[in-house]
């Protein structure tokens, strides 16, 4: 039987740091992944360009049980550690929106990198191999591979949450952390595009591909960023941010036009020239067909002078504070990520070591540590990889 320190069980970005920072440290590792190529997430990433970090990212922009298992490794391995090993080999990026570092080229560029690290550290890198099972084997374990078993004193499990199945997403990690008694905080998708029920999503078809700019709320939590109208519902980067914190049967409340008065651009101008259409009007606050669409779904012919102020005040209200329940979400099929995971309370923060078994660790998406759109969730991918690499 083979023998390793250290079996890394999924070869994405958690599993590739940790594996290249243990093989610095003259370790043996062996990394394995059931897919075709390293790095498949990597490599859909960001439209094919990698958000490979956020140099604003904190521990306030990542969702847990507990919020500050977090804080230790990201306060050890920073954005400006992941910079610097880009600029290293040369890979441009450029910053987009928010603190968003993208590659210029292409993701592969980050997938080479890593790769190349990996050769450098000896570490041995086994495709299209899946796992048939995990025993525990003296104070090491035994890892049934469909290539064989092999034997190691550590073992990570960097195996994702169940986000995208297409690209081979599974809950073997989840399976592997209750085997050996760690418990799960009840997983769900999260950056997300949300759906209507039926009779809301064909009245408002006629919107699908119609984009704003929208303050979008769940409870006390909002974000600014751009809104998708969908032919199942709605998406973009601030329905996909909102949806980590909404609930089934919760409300969203969206403001179509931030910083906008509606109300009082719409009475301005009703004073000004009332013999423009509403419609007219208001597309000039919002997209047309959106404008056009709020003026029918409300009833209203004529000139902006025959409306009232409670008319006024009632299409400002749709655009201002748009309140409705979704149904549901696309489900793991589209999600980003995974919200929830192994429970931290199980785990060292500082090694992502589980407490009650020794050399068995958990990184990345597997664990209940999840990161806002934008980058975040690399960033905990590189930081919990590298935390754990210096300890198997």
């Amino acid at each position: 039987m083979e023998q390793f320190d250290v079996v890394v069980l999924g070869a994405g970005a958690a599993g590739m740091m940790c594996a290249i920072e243990a093989g610095k440290r003259g370790r043996k590792v062996l990394i394995v992944d059931h897919a075709k190529a390293a790095g498949e997430k990597i490599r859909i990433s960001g439209g094919g360009r990698c958000n490979f970090t956020n140099i604003g990212a904190t521990p306030a922009n990542f969702l847990s049980a507990n919020p500050k298992f977090c804080v230790s490794a990201l306060r050890r391995y920073r954005p400006a550690d992941f910079v610097n090993l880009v600029r290293k080999y040369g890979i441009d990026f450029h910053e987009k929106t928010l603190g968003q570092l993208f590659c210029d080229s292409s993701s592969k560029d980050i997938i080479g990198m890593l790769l190349d690290l990996m050769d450098q550290a000896g570490v041995v890198l086994r495709l299209e191999t899946a796992v048939q099972g995990v025993e525990k084997d003296g104070e090491g374990f035994v890892v049934r591979l469909s290539s064989g078993p092999v034997a190691c004193a550590s073992l990570v499990v960097a195996t994702g949450g169940k986000s995208i199945p297409k690209m081979g997403a599974t809950g073997l990690g989840y399976e592997i952390a209750r085997q050996f008694g760690l418990a799960i905080v009840e997983t769900r998708p999260a950056l997300v595009p949300l759906t209507f029920e039926a009779r809301t999503l064909e009245r408002l078809s006629p919107l699908s591909g119609v984009s704003v700019d929208a303050v979008v709320a769940s409870g006390k939590t909002k974000f600014r960023e751009g809104m998708l109208f969908t032919h199942r519902g709605l998406s973009g980067p601030s329905i996909l941010q909102i949806s980590s914190y909404w609930r089934e049967g919760g409300e969203i409340t969206v403001d179509m036009a931030p910083g906008v008065d509606v109300f009082a651009t719409l009475k301005a101008e009703r004073a000004a020239n009332g013999r423009r259409a509403l419609h007219t009007v208001l597309g000039e606050i919002v997209p047309k067909r959106l404008a056009q669409k709020i003026v029918e779904d409300e009833g209203i012919a004529g000139n902006i002078a025959d409306c009232s102020d409670k008319v006024l005040a009632r299409v400002a209200g749709v655009v201002n504070a748009w309140t409705f329940k979704p149904v549901g979400s696309e489900g793991y099929r589209t999600a980003e990520v995974t919200l929830g995971g192994v429970d931290t309370d199980g785990l060292d923060s500082r090694s992502m070591e589980a407490k009650a078994v020794p050399g068995l660790y958990f990184i990345g998406e597997v664990v209940d540590v999840t990161g806002w759109l934008g980058g975040y969730n690399f960033q905990w991918a590189w930081a919990s990889g590298w935390c754990a690499g210096q300890a198997v």
